[in-house]
């Protein structure tokens, strides 16, 4: 029998799931002034990691940059736990490196979870949301008990909650991650609002006891020396003075592969009993054998879960084998012969929406006030949920204050770039943002995430007038810098003679620029401060960002170029009430695909999968755009 319904109360925002995505969600309306709700299935799961204990990464790390940037709050919460900081890719350009944080499990999200309790304006209630529906003004939500709350927008992040169920070999039941309860019937109430619902799934590696390791059949993996934080609050000595800890690898076998090989008719994946579409970019330890055949052994990461726990997590063995074959696969490995599992790995399917049906604001084109992010969007990963939610709740804010929306264009930032895959191009398996996603990432950088999204976090209402100040300043500084190198000319010398024949550079006879200089790529900026006799006294910072601008200059000015060239194309508006079908000389498969994607400009209309150069030269001559 159904219970009985009865009026809980009203807010401006609701916010469904509190995880990666909805944290940002809530805690951007919130501190934008609006009375804001965060609904949670479990109050011990909020930001939960239900994967790997990390941060950043590969793409990932630029993600947490922009957030920090924009007024968010992952990268702040992950300096304060970090364990271990490590930028990878430094042996590439800067384009590239990408920080990657080891997190303290818990105390991220004991941290997340504090920060929501004393957010001004935003109540934090465990509450099953069973229904939305729409209502005039705004929406309704209604939860497994029957209180019915009234708002003026809602934004749906369920994560890998929604109808979700866990398998493990033959074994399959209803389950959230980590054994928590799923979210059972939403879905069939976002469908009731004519809502397209896809299918997913996803997985996670075995947690075994750091004691059961035989660490000294390990290689071990230390954090940098110097190491790198991720937040414009975050303390710089303080975070560089704290004690990293240690990762290690280990790696696959022939004999772990041949266990694997004999017991796929085992696996859910090859029996049919995985329906869901998994992540290409990061498979399954059965999956990856049989994919790559011809590789003798796979990498493994030994990851401490916290500081107050002997949990360690297997990076790169997630698997939804059976329990015994697990047990087997995890000693047959060097270092971890006697390992104790105290974790089963498992897949997980579950609900989330086509995210084409979004428009680049998050919101639901069909459904007004109704928003969608993080996973419920078709993406993996915890920074790209942030990041989506971090868009969504300031959306929300605005909409309710009849301000422009915030729109991130791909070629503002890595944000920008996920959420205009997402909308224009959809996803068939679970999105993750890479470096080589972004055509302008010699822009987009980590170093100058600050500098391209800071204005869009002072139009929301996220930064404050004293770090906007202090930001202003800097890139003043960096800019002054970059110009008295180009205008800086270096007089041949014997001191400037040795210092080129140490480094492998050509000798000069006459008088050179600075930047010519700079722009040697076995010369940088600390070597050449020994001829450099008119530089100030700079910090770190502005060297670093100053150098890079420099080296890369005209790279960097033929990719804004380009950059030019799309802003062009995203300025030819496109009518949101046209029937593509009826414009004569395009082609059936492009204007069903156009009237499903309904883009805002020839920009966009351009990216959508099937839509051909002869497509778009059509609707620039119907719509009589020069």
């Amino acid at each position: 029998m159904e219970n009985v319904k009865y009026e809980a109360g009203s807010c401006d925002v609701i916010v469904i799931g509190a995880g990666h995505a909805g944290i940002e969600a809530a805690l951007a309306a919130a501190r934008m002034g609006h009375s804001t709700i965060l609904f949670t299935l479990n109050l011990d799961a909020v930001g939960n990691m239900p994967c790997n204990p990390s941060i950043g990464g590969t793409g990932k790390g630029h993600l947490v940059y922009e957030i920090d940037a924009l007024g968010g709050e992952m990268g702040r919460a992950a300096d304060k736990v970090c364990m271990q900081s490590r930028m990878l890719n430094l042996g590439k350009g800067p384009a590239v490196h990408s920080l990657r944080m080891q997190a303290d499990r818990r105390a991220y999200q004991t941290l997340m979870k504090k920060t929501i309790e004393q957010t001004e304006g935003l109540r934090l209630i465990q509450a099953e949301i069973v229904e939305v529906e729409k209502e005039d003004g705004g929406l309704k939500v209604t939860t497994r008990y029957g209180a019915v709350w009234h708002a003026k927008a809602v934004i749906v992040s369920t994560g890998t909650y929604l109808n979700a169920r866990v398998i493990v070999g033959d074994t399959a039941f209803p389950s959230g991650p980590d054994n928590m309860f799923p979210a059972s019937f939403l879905t069939q109430s976002l469908e009731k609002l004519g809502m397209k619902m896809l299918r997913f799934k996803t997985g996670t590696p075995a947690r075994i006891h750091r004691r059961s390791i035989d660490y000294e059949k390990c290689e071990i993996q230390k954090g940098d020396e110097k190491p790198s934080f991720y937040s414009y609050h975050t303390d710089k000595e303080e975070f560089q003075s704290r004690e990293q800890y240690c990762c290690y690898t280990v790696y696959t076998n022939e004999e772990t592969h041949n266990i694997i090989k004999d017991n796929l008719d085992r696996s859910p994946l090859y029996s049919g009993n995985i329906r869901g579409v998994g992540p290409r970019y990061c498979p399954s330890i059965e999956d990856k054998v049989v994919r790559f055949s011809d590789k003798e052994r796979h990498q493994l990461f030994l990851e401490p879960m916290g500081r107050e726990t002997d949990e360690v997590y297997v990076q790169g063995l997630s698997s939804s084998l059976p329990e015994d074959v697990q047990q087997k696969i995890i000693h047959s490995i060097k270092g971890l012969e006697r390992a104790e599992v105290m974790r089963t790995a498992y897949a997980i399917e579950y609900d989330l929406a086509d995210p084409t049906q979004l428009l680049p604001t998050l919101e639901f084109k069909d459904i007004p006030g109704l928003y969608g992010a993080g996973q419920f969007n078709g993406t993996s990963g915890y920074e790209e949920a942030a990041a989506q939610g971090l868009v969504a709740g300031i959306n929300a804010a605005l909409k309710i204050e009849g301000r422009e929306p915030m729109i991130l264009s791909r070629a503002s930032s890595y944000i920008g770039t996920l959420i205009d895959d997402l909308v224009v191009k959809g996803t068939n398996e679970p999105y993750r943002i890479m470096t080589s996603r972004c055509e302008y990432r010699l822009v987009l950088r980590q170093d100058n995430a600050d500098r391209r999204l800071i204005e869009y976090g002072r139009y929301a209402g996220l930064i404050d007038d004293e770090r906007y100040e202090k930001k202003k300043a800097l890139f003043e500084a960096i800019d002054r810098e970059v110009e008295r190198a180009e205008s800086t000319f270096i007089a041949p010398s014997s001191a400037l003679s040795e210092l080129l024949k140490a480094h492998g550079s050509t000798e000069v006879t006459t008088g050179i620029r600075l930047g010519d200089l700079v722009r040697r790529p076995e010369l940088n900026y600390s070597v050449l401060s020994e001829v450099d006799k008119t530089r100030p006294q700079l910090s770190e910072e502005i060297c670093k960002r100053a150098e890079i601008e420099i080296k890369y200059r005209g790279y960097i000015k033929k990719q804004e170029l380009e950059i030019e060239a799309f802003h062009r194309l995203e300025n030819k508006k496109l009518p949101q009430d046209i029937d593509y079908t009826t414009i004569k000389g395009i082609r059936i498969e492009a204007s069903q695909k156009l009237n499903k994607i309904r883009p805002l400009n020839i920009g966009q209309a351009s990216r959508i999968s099937g839509i051909s150069p002869a497509d778009i030269s059509v609707l620039l001559i119907y719509f009589n755009m020069k």
